[in-house]
């Protein structure tokens, strides 16, 4: 059976996500949306897929969806907040999967 995978990503994250679906194989379709409290402009990503790449999809979405995060290390060891769950990448990815029962060319 074939799935929809849509995913909303932050703008800055998006293009670094397309192109590592393309070059796994995969093609979407996006949208520029605008969501969340504060409005921010986001895309949404249209994948159709196979079930059996719905992981794979996944994985793609997850990995590239991250940005480097630099942390004031003196700062949060003042307020004692410096730790191993403190250090790494930041990002946010929504992402819904349906199943698809007909699929339409015209």
């Amino acid at each position: 059976m074939n799935k929809m995978v849509m995913a909303v990503i932050p703008r800055d994250e998006a293009e670094m996500v397309l192109a590592a679906l393309i070059n796994g194989g995969h093609t979407a379709t996006f949208l520029e949306t605008k969501g969340g409290i504060l409005r921010q402009s986001q895309y949404t990503l249209f994948i159709a897929v196979k079930e059996e790449d719905v992981e794979s999809v996944c994985e793609i979405i997850e990995k590239n969806c991250k940005v480097d995060a630099e942390l004031d290390e003196e700062e949060l060891a003042k307020q004692e907040l410096l730790d191993e769950s403190n250090i790494g990448k930041l990002g946010c990815a929504i992402v819904f999967i349906w199943n698809l029962t007909r699929i339409e060319n015209y």
